[in-house]
């Protein structure tokens, strides 16, 4: 399974990014997905993740409320909308699948990483 990932960008504080992640390879349509991210000097942590049917998500505190998930499973992909963003939620993004097809919240939990995708948010 291949993730590819994009959208990533410079924006200012507030303003919104979308991210969307292409998935090829798999069968897209049932696993669960998910998107991490990384700041420079600190670990990767959890941001969202949908299960295979889009009937689940869930959110990292952090981004409740501003960040929002979705997946088209006719197209492969997922997208990542951002709203209301902070100087804070600058870090690569990373796309990520799961076999396992429902909402997982652990690195270890997933068995596919795409390439990440670098948003900047400016103060």
């Amino acid at each position: 399974v291949q993730l590819q990932a994009s959208g990533g960008g410079l924006v200012q504080a507030g303003g919104s990014l979308r991210l969307s992640c292409a998935a090829s390879g798999g069968t897209f349509s049932t696993y669960g997905m998910g998107w991490f991210r990384q700041a420079p000097g600190k670990e990767r942590e959890f941001v969202t993740a949908i299960s295979w049917s889009g009937g689940s998500k869930y959110y990292a505190d952090s981004v409740k409320g501003r960040f929002s998930i979705s997946r088209d499973n006719a197209k492969n992909t997922v997208c990542l909308q951002m709203n209301s963003l902070k100087p804070e939620d600058t870090a690569v993004y990373y796309c990520t699948a799961a076999d396992r097809g429902l909402v997982q919240i652990y690195p270890k939990e997933y068995d596919y990483w795409g390439q990440g995708t670098l948003v900047t948010v400016s103060s």
